[in-house]
């Protein structure tokens, strides 16, 4: 939230938490993608950094494809104008999200080769660069657990050196993971991206 939001929830919770509860309720039709589409608009609308930046890898988490973001940003321009567009746009090249750049709009996802699989010891966290995206590999049991660094708070790249033992920290709003399993284990309530693997001729792939 916005700091007058987190100043409205403390000195009139009452208040507040019916203005949240109205919120919810009034997107219990609505399946998740559409949900999400809308908030990023009215994100835009209030531009709203810290929500958009926020909503923006909700939106992608729900199911919706670049393109589908940008056709609904686009398709609200009556009521945001080029202003604000131009803002949101700014927004989303700064924070550089590998699904959103030009190369890879309407591309299917496809897989990348990641390390040659013995260079991926047993029980221990690997970091690897692959095709423009930093990824935490955690090898257990010969099964492979490939994470995209990037925190699904606001998708801010972790740096490996955020990295202590298996708990992983992003730097920007503490979000804390537990980098075996992916789950988030303080501050919020999102796991890491964990991208399907395989093994092929020795060699790890990951897909996205």
């Amino acid at each position: 939230m916005s700091d007058a939001l987190d100043y409205l929830v403390k000195i009139r919770p009452d208040a507040m938490t019916s203005y949240f509860k109205f919120l919810k309720e009034t997107g219990k039709s609505l399946d998740p993608k559409t949900r999400m589409l809308i908030t990023v608009i009215t994100k835009i609308a209030t531009q709203t950094e810290k929500g958009l930046r926020q909503y923006l890898p909700r939106a992608l988490d729900a199911g919706a494809t670049p393109n589908e973001i940008l056709d609904a940003i686009l398709h609200a321009f009556p009521a945001l104008g080029l202003a604000k567009i131009v803002w949101a746009i700014d927004i989303l090249i700064d924070m550089d999200i590998p699904e959103f750049r030009a190369e890879n709009l309407g591309v299917e996802k496809r897989w990348h080769e990641v390390s040659p699989a013995d260079q991926v010891p047993e029980g221990k966290i690997t970091y690897c660069d692959s095709d423009g995206r930093s990824l935490f590999v955690y090898r257990a049991n010969s099964e492979f657990h490939i994470y995209d660094s990037r925190c699904p708070h606001q998708v801010t790249n972790i740096p490996h050196l955020a990295l202590e033992g298996f708990r992983l920290t992003c730097p920007k709003h503490h979000w804390a993971f537990d980098i075996k399993t992916g789950k988030c284990v303080e501050k919020g309530n999102r796991p890491l991206k964990r991208f399907e693997s395989k093994l092929e001729n020795g060699r790890l792939y990951a897909r996205w």
